[in-house]
């Protein structure tokens, strides 16, 4: 039986949603998820300066079809009236069905901006409050808020932060339960997300370590957060957000290989992101037998076409 759930007035068939990844969720890997099973899936992280100021680049990044709905924009910044003029730019003109707002990125170059996590430093908290209101205001659609447990160990304020989000008119919170200072390394806390869960009314999504649907479920059980989002573990595998998870044979995993490859012919310049179509590729290749020499012809290739050929030849060897 499936887990429906709600936020606000979206309702998702899976409890399992795709995560934003700079330079990874772009259209073609968005419908391929959606396809496998993802029951929301949320664009690239997109600067709200680039959106106000019409940056062609930055417009690009919200390229979308129906099918992928229900579907997320994330925006990230630090100066309210700039998310609040980027939020209804993007309510207007975009079939979009949540915005969600960063306060958890932790790259260096984001957080020097005063963006991203840096928003959860204690003399940053009225700022990202009035972030929060500004995006709600300007929305048509509910709004999310995505944060850290905290910018380090002695600053672990994710459940007042998340009721902070709240009242300032959050329809939901999404909690990485790392910090800053951790940036990807050790283990996401459970506690955290469990703390933040009882914090607030609104739904609760769990993030961090979750690389197969049942440590998600897991994860829903120990926390009861409503809802778990998965970044890295569904790169490489999109099969993650399918019931019955990767195949281990190339066999079996070709059919959404080359669904991938169709998906990037339509909707990427292909001759500018070749490299990152491959790259896409060879991550879908852990763990089969054969994949260091299929990663290496497949970096030979110079086109879609002969990274599929190349693929089905290996079908008949």
């Amino acid at each position: 039986m499936k887990k429906i759930v709600k936020i606000s007035k979206i309702s998702l068939e899976s409890p399992f949603i795709l995560a934003p990844l700079a330079g990874y969720t772009d259209l073609p890997f968005r419908l391929l998820c959606r396809e496998m099973g993802a029951g929301m899936v949320v664009s690239e992280m997109i600067s709200c300066h680039g959106l106000v100021y019409g940056q062609e680049k930055t417009w690009t990044l919200l390229q979308t079809l129906p099918e992928e709905r229900p579907w997320a924009v994330q925006l990230f910044g630090n100066e309210p009236e700039f998310m609040g003029q980027a939020a209804a730019l993007v309510s207007e003109r975009c079939p979009v069905d949540l915005i969600d707002i960063n306060m958890g990125c932790p790259v260096r170059k984001v957080v020097k901006k005063g963006s991203g996590v840096a928003l959860m430093k204690p003399e940053n908290r009225q700022q990202a409050e009035a972030i929060v209101r500004a995006v709600v205001k300007n929305s048509r659609q509910p709004v999310s808020v995505k944060f850290r447990s905290g910018w380090n160990e002695h600053n672990l304020v994710a459940p007042d932060f998340a009721r902070m989000c709240e009242a300032a008119g959050a329809a939901a919170v999404t909690i990485h339960a790392r910090t800053w200072t951790q940036q990807f390394g050790g283990r996401a806390d459970q506690h955290m997300i469990a703390a933040v869960k009882q914090a607030v009314s609104i739904p609760v999504i769990g993030n961090g370590d979750i690389l197969s649907q049942e440590e998600g479920r897991a994860m829903m059980a120990a926390t009861g957060c409503d809802a778990v989002m998965i970044g890295r573990g569904a790169l490489g595998n999109p099969w993650i957000f399918h019931s019955e998870g990767r195949p281990e044979n190339l066999t079996d995993r070709l059919p959404v290989l080359l669904r991938y490859l169709q998906l990037a012919a339509l909707y990427l310049p292909v001759d500018v992101l070749l490299f990152r179509i491959k790259n896409h590729v060879n991550r879908c290749l852990s763990g089969i037998q054969g994949a260091a020499s299929l990663r290496i012809q497949i970096m030979r290739c110079t086109t879609l076409q002969e990274i599929e050929k190349m693929l089905l030849q290996q079908l008949n060897n």
